[in-house]
C-alpha cells in the first residue's frame, strides 16, 4: 500500500495494492500494523456502510468526546470526499481538502478526529464504507452547513440532495465554541 499525504497534516490517502486477474480482484482493506505505521490510530470500533443516490451530499459532521476518526472508502460508484480542520487554535483551522474516491481504485481517506467530514456523490448510486475509532453518539455530533461561505468548499454539485438535518445545519462560526481544541 502507498500512503499519500494531503495538504492537511494528518489527513492521508491510502492507495491499496489491488490484485486483479480473470476471476476479479483481491484487496487488503485494513492491516493493523501497516495502518498504525502510517499514523492511523487504532482500534476501530464501528464499521458503517451507506448507499446514496446521484447528487447526494452527506455532511459536514464532526463528533466530539469521544472524538471519532474515520477511514473512508467508496465501494460502488464515486464520491468526492472532504475533510475540514475545525480544531480551535489549529494553524490550519477552516482549511479543507477534497479527494476523489471510487470503486475502481478503492483508495481510502483517513479523516482524523477533530475534522469535519462530508462527501458528495459524483457517479452514483454510490456506496461508502468507513471504519470509525469511536462509537457514534448523536448527542456529541456537530454539523456544519455544507455551503458555509467561510469554508468556500468547491463541491462538484451546486444543488445536492441533502438530509433535513444537513439542509439546516449552522455555519461554522455559529458552533465555534463547541468545536474541539488543537493540542499541537
Amino acid at each position: 500500500m502507498q500512503v499519500r499525504q494531503t495538504e492537511l497534516p494528518g489527513v492521508v490517502v491510502i492507495e491499496p495494492v489491488i490484485h486483479r486477474d480473470g476471476r476479479g480482484f483481491f484487496v487488503e482493506v485494513h492491516h493493523a500494523e501497516r495502518y498504525r505505521a502510517a499514523g492511523i490510530p487504532l482500534p476501530f470500533v464501528q464499521d458503517n456502510h451507506s448507499g446514496s443516490s446521484p447528487r447526494t451530499l452527506r455532511g459536514l459532521h464532526v463528533q466530539l468526546g469521544p472524538p471519532m476518526g474515520k477511514l473512508v472508502r467508496c465501494v460502488r460508484g464515486a464520491i468526492w470526499d472532504v475533510a475540514v480542520d475545525v480544531r480551535r487554535g489549529s494553524p490550519r483551522f477552516g482549511r479543507w481538502v477534497g479527494v476523489p474516491l471510487n470503486a475502481d481504485t478503492l483508495h481510502q481517506l483517513w479523516v482524523p478526529p477533530g475534522f469535519l467530514h462530508g462527501f458528495c456523490v459524483t457517479d452514483g448510486p454510490a456506496e461508502v464504507e468507513y471504519k470509525c475509532t469511536a462509537l457514534w453518539n448523536p448527542q456529541l455530533e456537530v454539523a456544519v452547513r455544507w455551503s458555509d461561505p467561510d469554508l468556500a468548499i468547491a463541491w462538484p454539485e451546486r444543488e445536492p440532495l441533502l438530509s433535513p438535518k444537513d439542509a439546516v445545519a449552522p455555519l461554522l462560526r455559529e458552533v465555534h465554541d463547541r468545536l474541539p481544541s488543537y493540542d499541537g
